[in-house]
């Protein structure tokens, strides 16, 4: 029983550390942020989903000011980091309070269009409970307000 319980515990973690690790699933490629899963647990302006839509957050400044404002809501917010910044690129994470559940969080500049195309996802689970949902409307809201 000993034996058999061991590499079943092994492959567990093994299993549990695949899908914990990292942010394989982030970044813009020919202008588009990845495509959100099949689960409850994202939301992005440019899935052509109900379940996962939302507007894209538009702006009326430069590109450079509208980026310097969303950084200050995000580092305004709690539980927030900035991990990277490019010229028209914003990679956040956000870690839940209690069990410190990591959420990706990616911005992308369309200086032509003058819209923030955004994807709020989890990394790991199924059902978020609306979060990365409300956590977008709140940054939106913040935004849009002079």
């Amino acid at each position: 029983m000993k034996k058999a319980l061991l590499p079943f515990l092994l492959g567990i973690f093994s299993f549990a550390g695949c899908a914990l690790s990292g942010t394989a699933q982030i970044g813009v490629v020919d202008s588009k942020l990845k495509p959100c899963p099949d689960s409850y647990n994202c939301v992005s302006s440019q899935s052509p989903g109900d379940r996962h839509r939302m507007e894209a957050i538009p702006y009326d400044t430069t590109a450079k000011e509208a980026k310097g404002k969303l950084c200050d809501i995000i580092k305004g917010m709690g539980r927030s980091t900035i991990v990277s910044e490019k010229d028209d690129y914003i990679h956040a994470e956000y870690r839940s309070a209690i069990f410190k559940f990591v959420d990706d969080v990616e911005f992308y500049f369309d200086d032509t269009r003058r819209i923030i195309h955004f994807r709020s996802a989890s990394r790991v689970g199924y059902y978020d409970f609306g979060v990365n949902r409300k956590r977008m409307e709140a940054i939106r809201g913040k935004f849009l307000t002079p």
